[in-house]
């Protein structure tokens, strides 16, 4: 799929995260590995920390904790909110859904629609897709977009491929209405095909969670896991990366006609500093505007990760002007896709702490 959509903008962003940190280091006893070997794996994909919901809590509490924040500080009144639209792979339940958790926690009406959209990686370019059209028919109203996962929770902690990487976070983004018409050149892929190079095989209806699926197994490469336990296979991923992501970048620029010299900022869907790196390499972007600081802060945040990383690094820049960005994000699904839009002065924009 590939459009353009003109007439919108995104006026604040703010990120929730977990308190409790996690460090690498700590964790690599975890692991049926010598720590040495394993320490190795620290420079190379920006391994140091990551954020860990408890077991406890859901996306909801991070996104009512989150609009709360929002409401309470003035950055929205509850009836300019047209829409809730929730990007997750982690639903508190099969119903109700988080969108109507969210809209009677918060109190908003009942004309407030509320949407649940099952996406992880490309989480944040499909919510945006989904805010732009139904704003179509919104007049001056606005949308919620939540991305937000608790995908720890379903690593397995003995899973030296998986478990350091994953990072708990939510993101709340205003998008709105402009006045002002600048092209926003939107294009996304999918290959259900290749799906299950990321996956949890166990806990819906095609196979219900048991006692048999939660046993922990040696996988035959010395992590262990369950069936219950999300896992992705690597070398699968980043050979997907490396191959459809840069002609789709060189797609994208010629029919937007956009130049790489013309864009501010990449933000880019955060797996690991190193995919990163081999992924601006081969598609000949400068890393100086490619942030790849996110998984060694936070982990990968799954679909929060983008709003994640432009908060994060471009907090201050994007309050006070407006940068021309390309947002990419690849994988599960599988999925891939890209957006060229302006991004900046941001009425709020913050990143905060909770206790869950």
């Amino acid at each position: 799929m590939q459009t353009f959509f003109s007439g919108k903008k995104i006026s604040s962003m703010l990120g929730v995260l977990p308190e409790k940190e996690g460090f690498f280091d700590d964790e690599a006893e975890n692991y049926s590995f010598p720590v040495k070997q394993t320490m190795r794996l620290k420079k190379v994909m920006g391994f140091n920390k990551h954020r860990l919901s408890k077991s406890t809590s859901t996306v909801s509490d991070f996104a009512v904790y989150g609009i709360k924040h929002i409401i309470e500080n003035g950055w929205i009144r509850k009836e300019e909110i047209g829409a809730i639209v929730v990007v997750t792979l982690c639903p508190d339940h099969f119903v109700p859904h988080i969108s109507n958790i969210i809209q009677a926690q918060c109190g908003f009406d009942c004309n407030t629609l509320c949407i649940d959209l099952a996406q992880g990686c490309c989480g944040f370019l499909l919510g945006l897709m989904e805010s732009f059209l139904l704003l179509e028919h919104m007049g001056r109203k606005k949308v919620l977009l939540v991305n937000g996962d608790v995908v720890s929770q379903k690593v397995s902690k003995r899973d030296r491929n998986d478990f350091p990487l994953i990072g708990d976070a939510t993101t709340i983004t205003i998008v709105e209405n402009s006045d002002e018409n600048k092209s926003i050149y939107y294009e996304m892929h999918t290959d259900g095909a290749r799906g299950d190079a990321l996956k949890i095989p166990a806990g819906a209806f095609r196979m219900p969670s048991s006692p048999n699926t939660a046993l922990m197994k040696d996988q035959g490469d010395g992590n262990f896991r369950s069936l219950d336990n999300i896992h992705m296979d690597g070398s699968g991923v980043f050979n997907f990366v490396q191959t459809e992501v840069p002609p789709m970048l060189e797609h994208a620029f010629k029919v937007s006609e956009e130049n790489v010299d013309g864009i501010d900022y990449f933000l880019f869907h955060q797996p690991n500093k190193f995919m990163l790196q081999k992924l601006a390499e081969k598609a000949g972007l400068p890393v100086e505007k490619l942030p790849m600081n996110l998984v060694e802060n936070f982990g990968n945040p799954s679909g929060a990760s983008i709003p994640l990383t432009a908060i994060y690094n471009l907090k201050d820049i994007l309050q006070e002007k407006i940068c021309h960005c390309c947002l990419s994000a690849f994988g599960s699904g599988l999925a891939w896709g890209v957006m060229f839009m302006d991004i900046g002065r941001l009425e709020h924009c913050e990143l905060i702490q909770s206790e869950l």
